[in-house]
């Protein structure tokens, strides 16, 4: 009775054939060993919800022995590194609507002055709170670091009393977490759905048999992308359509910059991202290998482009490798314009690397299409 349910034989040789079908498909083989490590090296290594050295501009029009002093207590706390020492107002203002610098620090030009007099001297910081979790840790230390830092100084017994930190948090200044996560919102959606729906396109007609009729059509390679890949623009203009509309009805996000510029970083990215959709559908041969690769894909992406932890937190290779992806620079882009007004000047950056992204991923897909053809 035992043997007729289950039989050992019979159930070592199916484990064999499994075993041996696992090691055929290799892609799906990799993908098991891949991802775990992939988690492992980005969980373990380059995520830091307390991130440190944030770069800082300096505006001292007088550069004092006090200032030199703030300056030094500021960069020991760990968490400041002045990337730009001698800028100006204006200057400042530039770096930090671009995201150049999360911090800077107004020092007046009487500050020395106000000290020796024994008045109430007081400097200004203002933080870039478009992400409330980076600014939080760096903040708390403030007032009693520049005090002790200037008692120090004077060659006072304790700290001085009168010292007044200002801290202007920008752009986002009640710390409301949706501001900072829904416009990233848009980008992860987009990405998640363009990339796979677009991935499925090419290796649908192979695993149903059509290919042979798409490609005895009178049509080039590059009608054959651009009639898989338009279809998908129309969809993922719905999917802008309703994020942006939930985002200012549902979660009341400011719309502070302009209309134009969302839209035409949105039209880019989106390029880019049913590119690479179709792209990953020229190098699989199955629907369930596009979708493992699309996973594979996005999972570091979503890890190291700043949208669930702070991108100035990971250390440098993880930043370097963050800069591969689409979504490290719709992020920067969607949220400097939704959130501080950033202008197309502000943010032509992004918009470079964006149009860099969309060049080398066409290039690519239509060099593979190519050899699928031959």
């Amino acid at each position: 009775m035992i043997g007729r349910v289950l039989s050992f034989g019979r159930l070592m040789a199916l484990l064999a054939k499994e075993t041996i079908q696992m090691r055929r498909d290799r892609l799906t083989f990799g993908m098991m060993l891949g991802i775990p490590l992939v988690q492992l090296m980005l969980f373990g290594f380059a995520i830091n919800t307390d991130p440190k050295e944030l770069p800082a501009a300096l505006v001292a029009p007088t550069q004092d022995r006090f200032t030199r002093a703030m300056v030094s207590a500021l960069e020991l706390t760990g968490y400041y590194r002045f990337v730009a020492p001698d800028a100006t107002a204006a200057e400042a203002e530039r770096m930090i609507a671009r995201g150049d610098v999360s911090f800077v620090v107004t020092i007046p030009s009487d500050f020395g002055r106000r000290v020796m007099r024994g008045e109430s001297p007081s400097i200004l910081i203002d933080a870039d709170a478009t992400d409330p979790s980076v600014a939080s840790g760096a903040i708390s230390t403030l007032g009693t670091v520049a005090a002790q830092a200037l008692s120090r100084e004077t060659g006072a017994a304790a700290p001085a009393p009168g010292l007044s930190v200002v801290v202007h948090r920008r752009y986002n200044p009640e710390g409301v977490t949706q501001y900072n996560i829904v416009p990233a919102l848009l980008g992860v959606i987009l990405q998640l759905t363009m990339v796979m729906m677009t991935a499925m396109a090419l290796t649908r007609e192979t695993e149903r048999g059509t290919m042979e009729n798409l490609l005895s059509m009178p049509a080039t390679p590059l009608e054959i992308m651009l009639g898989k890949i338009v279809p998908y623009l129309g969809v993922g203009a719905v999917q802008v359509v309703v994020v942006l509309a939930a985002s200012r009805l549902v979660f009341g996000v400011p719309f502070v910059g302009s209309p134009a510029v969302i839209l035409a970083g949105v039209f880019v990215f989106v390029v880019a991202l049913v590119i690479l959709g179709y792209l990953i559908s020229t190098v699989a041969r199955t629907q369930m290998q596009a979708m493992q690769i699309t996973f594979f894909f996005f999972l570091p992406s979503l890890m190291l482009s700043g949208f669930m932890f702070p991108y100035r937190g990971m250390p440098g290779w993880a930043q370097a490798l963050g800069e591969v992806f689409p979504l490290t620079h719709f992020l920067r882009l969607i949220r400097a314009v939704m959130l501080k007004g950033a202008g197309l000047a502000t943010v032509s950056g992004s918009f470079l690397a964006l149009g860099v992204f969309v060049l080398v991923l066409a290039l690519a897909a239509l060099t593979r299409f190519r050899k699928t053809l031959d």
